[in-house]
Order: structure tokens, then sequence, then C-alpha cells
């Protein structure tokens, strides 16, 4: 079975657990502090996939480390130890909370400008996007990009929106090219 579905019904398995729970807003925060723990540190993934290193220990170890998480989070983390799959912990979580904003109604967004967009400008094109994507809301990540001259480029899931002025200059010239 590939990663990508061992992943998803996992984070499948904790997203119902949530819901039954109530507890889904505290696991997303738990999750995203696990996943730059697992970004940041890459020994931590070393030690646990480890073949020397004993179950048990890699139990205890985990216990150890996320003790202030959710029995549900320590109890996935050490199953996955168990069956040498903890690599795929960013996925799963990447998985979590796409189903959490799914279920919200919200969507991600990057947005690459010239310049940090002020909040006034986020909001205008969060409103915007949520009527155009029939979302409750749209949450925007800002990455400055100057190779783009002016304008910006939004982009949601596969989605682009490119309204840039270097995008334009390329269309312009794949129109005077096409033309002759």
């Amino acid at each position: 079975m590939s990663e990508a579905v061992v992943a998803n019904r996992y984070a499948d398995a904790l997203f119902q657990l949530g819901n039954e729970q109530g507890k889904i807003e505290q696991l997303v925060e738990e999750l995203r502090v696990l996943k730059e723990v697992f970004e940041t540190n890459k020994k931590l993934i070393t030690f646990l996939t480890h073949p020397r290193v004993n179950n048990a220990k890699k139990k205890q170890f985990i216990n150890e480390v996320f003790h202030d998480f959710s029995s549900d989070v320590v109890h996935t983390l050490q199953l996955l130890a168990e069956r040498q799959r903890i690599e795929i912990v960013p996925d799963i979580i990447d998985h979590f909370i796409q189903s959490v904003n799914d279920a919200k109604g919200i969507a991600e967004a990057t947005v690459y400008s010239v310049r940090e967009l002020t909040d006034a400008e986020k909001k205008e094109l969060e409103a915007t996007f949520a009527k155009r994507f029939n979302k409750q809301a749209i949450k925007l990540n800002n990455i400055v990009d100057p190779s783009i001259v002016g304008g910006v480029k939004l982009r949601i899931g596969n989605t682009i929106y490119d309204g840039t002025i270097s995008g334009k200059l390329k269309r312009i010239e794949r129109n005077i090219v096409t033309a002759n």
C-alpha cells in the first residue's frame, strides 16, 4: 500500500476520533507543533526509525518527549514507530489539517507579491476568493517574490490566478510568437 494512502487512513482515523470527542481544535494545534518538531529535528526521525532501537525504548521516548500531547496523538506516534512508519507523520498532519479545513469550509492559499501585503489587502483578497471558491474563509500565506515585477499571483490547491506583470508579459509574448 502506498505511503500516501496509509497516511490518509491514519489522518482520517484521527479526524474521526477528534470529531467524536470534540477535540478537533486541540488536535490541530498539537499536530502543527508536532509537524514543526519533525521538520526541524531530523535526528528524531533517525532515532525512531533506527533498527537497533527496540520498540519499547521508542515508546518510552515518545511518552517522555510528547507527554503534554493528547493520548490520541501519543498513541498514534507509538503505533507508527512500532510499525516503522514514523516518517509519514508530516503527511498525516497535512491530510488531517486539510480534512479539518474542508469540514469548516476553509481553504489555504499562497499569494505571491513584490512586497509584504498589508492586513487590509489580505482581508480583501481572502473575501474575494472565498466567494469565488464558495468557501467560508481563505487563509492566505504571503510570499514575497521580487521576480513578479508587480501585481499578485494566488495559488489555491492546483489552481493559480496570475495577475502579475511578468505573467501578463509572458502571455503577450506567447501571443506574438503564435501569431507569426
